[in-house]
């Protein structure tokens, strides 16, 4: 039988000169977090409604609702001038129909009014006007399930605490390489996961894709990714260094590299056709996230490679220690 394992196409002994190509992949990193400071400084991101504040609405139609009926409520958001609604659908127990959670962001109250909470109301009673225009069993009282607003203090409160999330799990990460390897290699990892979290905010502030709690679980997956890439590269620079006591660190490390490039090759591929699947066939609620974890696995597996590892060489191993 004809063998077309993936692993059959890629070389098993490349001598790639990963670290010396350090210094330019140094300044392609550093343009692009300085760039990624300086829009996310002058762009902001483009938060949603977990961050914004706003009205979410519970209601279901008499039958499930098709994707033509999902965009028909998408459209109505530009329409009346309220900015883009969110639309998700949620499954109900029994032989009820789906539901469907529409959210309004938060407006602002016009000019001569200073009371947001009437524009909010006005803002969702205009939605409503429109879903039932569009479909009349709206009106029906049991149609609706609930009806919540989130205020401008909770949503600050979620972005405080989505913020404290990546921050604890970076240090978290520093404190278990640190006890697993040497704090160089905590450093290095903390640095390399620190370049993915800013590079991926700054392509949403570029993309002005919106950003909400979703996003906020890519990032934290974004960094589990990476680490995991990045300690992989780290064993094997560990047990190098062990075989190989007489070598300088830099062959280590482009030993290291490239022992392991075919697995960091696959992994990434593999994992790419997943999440492109997930970005074309998700719809629109899952695009934000698929594209957050497509970015996250190229950043990620550059940074073990071109940052993380190169990072070891400018602040020196103890190879003694390592090497007992």
């Amino acid at each position: 039988m004809f063998d077309i394992a993936l692993v059959r196409f890629l070389p098993s002994d490349t001598r790639i000169k990963f670290i010396s190509l350090r210094w330019v992949a140094m300044v392609l990193s550093l343009l692009g977090i300085i760039g990624s400071i300086y829009i996310f400084s002058t762009k902001n991101l483009n938060y949603g409604l977990d961050f914004k504040g706003g009205t979410v609405w519970e209601f279901h139609l008499d039958q499930d609702p098709t994707n033509a009926d999902l965009d028909a409520f998408r459209q109505l958001g530009p329409e009346l001038n309220l900015g883009e609604l969110a639309i998700q659908t949620i499954a109900q127990a029994g032989d009820k129909a789906q539901a469907i959670r529409l959210s309004v962001p938060k407006q602002s109250a016009l000019e001569g009014d200073d009371n947001d909470d009437r524009a909010q109301q006005l803002a969702l009673e205009s939605v409503r006007a429109a879903v039932i225009n569009l479909y009349p069993e709206v009106s029906k009282l049991e149609n609706t399930l609930s009806v919540q607003v989130l205020g401008t203090k909770v949503s600050g409160e979620l972005k405080v605490k989505g913020a404290m999330a990546v921050i604890l799990a970076l240090i978290m990460v520093l404190l278990y390489i640190w006890v697993r390897f040497e704090w160089q290699f905590g450093l290095g990892a903390v640095i390399a996961l620190a370049h993915d979290v800013i590079l991926t905010i700054g392509v949403f502030s570029l993309t002005a894709l919106e950003f909400n709690l979703s996003i906020v679980a890519a990032i934290l997956t974004i960094v589990g990714y990476s680490l995991n890439d990045t300690v992989i590269v780290y064993d094997r620079i560990r047990e190098n260094l062990r075989k190989y006591k007489k070598k300088p660190l830099e062959d280590v490390l482009n030993l290291s590299i490239n022992d392991t490039l075919s697995r960091t090759i696959m992994t990434s591929f593999t994992t790419l056709l997943a999440l492109t699947a997930l970005y074309i066939w998700g719809g629109p609620g899952l695009n934000g996230f698929a594209f957050a974890m497509i970015w996250g696995v190229f950043v990620g597996t550059y940074s073990s490679v071109f940052v993380a590892s190169p990072v070891l060489l400018l602040l020196g191993v103890n190879k003694a220690r390592l090497q007992k």
